[in-house]
């Protein structure tokens, strides 16, 4: 009997469309095309490679509407938003264009050979298992750079945004990509434990959850096949006194609030020095409350429900636990549904979830500081590794502080965001290895020493 899937409209909880799985012979039919086109397109110049981009470019933007609709249905964020996403994925596309040939080029290193260098070779069929809240540009930072490189790709969506995960396929094909360069596979938990274990996938690529992550890192390490894992995150935003609210006021709120709190970046703790704690806290307060909630599809929406009603409770949970511990609401904490208000909680402390564990969705914890020594010290006070942000008038002061962060990015009057042009990554629990600029292009590549005497 074939499994079947549903996905839903999380805002109204209408169905959308049904999906039957491939079976065990179709992922084995898949990953054997794939294998079979790597051949040929690894040896494809870089040049056809890069036009097939210029093409895929021309589909994303001629398809920009319906693919962006296509994203707030599934999993709900407003309209503006994905739209945006579906623009940035353009950029990124853009950036390699540009910069692919010149990523790949053999580094020529002067020793006592002939003629001694560094090649870069794809290789082979990677694995990409991606998440549900960026569902385009999630996939298109692993694709773009992967694919360019000479590998080809499988994609296992998160099931909720399986026609997602469908019309990137298509949009590759249209695009001019050979069949089996990247393939979308429609497969749950079992199955992604097969594909890893086979011969044909070469390395395994993950966004999402820590246990998500754990169980990734310890299928690929069994088989001895690299991996690259974007994991979870509680990003701290401090606020020190010679902040400049009324100047990055909206910047700080869209930091928690973008995508209705579900990024990994973003700013989850804000660390605020006591002297600015009240104008903070009204002027953030103001804001947060002129957010419009309302149907993702209406343009002028700017915030929304979660992608699914289970993730809200999860949030609810955690903020409920806090207030137990002794977190005082400001506003909100209510939730109907996938719905959950926009929440800022005053009076934490490390204890508590919203301080030590990610929340993924409209929750800003507050914590109230001494000083900028406790804000840094507070800010590093954590099990993840993803990001800081820092806002100071005195951004020198800031610059010196870097080496105390340990996470993979550190943002001084600006959020926490991803940019083609600068590596992308975390560390401890939130993961490991880059994504994105010239690191992205050479994660799944085999950086072969050439050594040649006469």
């Amino acid at each position: 009997m074939k499994k079947e899937i549903n996905t839903y409209n999380p805002y109204n909880g209408d169905k959308l469309e049904t999906y039957t799985l491939n079976s065990n012979e179709d992922l084995i039919n898949k990953l054997k095309l794939a294998d079979n086109t790597q051949k040929d397109w690894k040896a494809l110049e870089i040049s056809k490679r890069i036009k097939l981009l210029q093409n895929l470019a021309n589909e994303i933007d001629k398809n920009k509407d319906e693919l962006s609709e296509l994203i707030t249905k599934e999993m709900g964020k407003p309209l503006l938003e994905s739209k945006a996403e579906i623009e940035k994925c353009n950029l990124l596309i853009d950036f390699y264009t540009i910069n692919a040939d010149q990523f790949l080029q053999d580094d020529i290193i002067e020793t006592e050979a002939h003629e001694s260098f560094i090649s870069y070779d794809p290789l082979g069929c990677i694995l990409a298992v991606m998440p549900w809240n960026y569902p385009f540009w999630q996939v298109f930072r692993f694709a773009i750079p992967t694919l360019t490189a000479g590998n080809v790709g499988l994609l296992k969506h998160a099931s909720n945004v399986t026609g997602c995960a469908i019309a990137i396929e298509k949009l590759f094909l249209n695009a001019g990509f050979p069949e089996g360069c990247f393939q979308t596979l429609v497969t749950d938990h079992n199955g992604i434990e097969t594909i890893i274990e086979n011969d044909i996938v070469k390395a395994v690529s993950l966004t999402g959850s820590e246990k998500a992550g754990r169980k990734i890192a310890e299928l690929a390490g069994k088989n001895l096949k690299p991996s690259l894992l974007e994991l979870g995150g509680n990003n701290a935003c401090i606020i020190l006194k010679d902040a400049d609210l009324r100047k990055h006021m909206d910047t700080i709120v869209k930091a928690r609030m973008q995508n209705s709190g579900q990024s990994c970046i973003a700013a989850k703790r804000f660390i605020v020095v006591e002297e600015l704690y009240d104008e903070f806290i009204k002027q953030f307060k103001s804001k947060v409350e002129d957010l419009n909630y309302g149907n993702p599809l209406y343009e002028t929406t700017t915030m929304s429900c979660l992608a699914r009603e289970d993730l809200a409770k999860i949030l609810e949970e955690q903020v409920n636990k806090s207030i137990d511990l002794g977190a005082k609401v400001l506003i909100g904490n209510q939730r109907d549904s996938a719905y959950y208000q926009p929440t800022i909680l005053t009076n934490v402390t490390a204890e508590m979830p919203v301080f030590k564990e990610e929340t993924f969705g409209p929750v800003a914890a507050i914590i109230k500081v001494k000083d900028e020594d406790e804000a840094y010290k507070s800010a590093s006070q954590s099990k993840f590794g993803l990001g800081t942000m820092v806002f100071t008038s005195n951004y020198d002061a800031a610059s010196k502080r870097i080496s105390e962060i340990e996470d993979g990015a550190f943002f001084i009057n600006e959020m926490v965001k991803s940019d083609p042009r600068l590596p992308f990554g975390g560390t401890k629990i939130s993961g490991y290895g880059r994504e994105l600029s010239k690191e992205g292009m050479l994660a799944f590549v085999n950086k072969k020493t050439i050594y040649i005497n006469k």
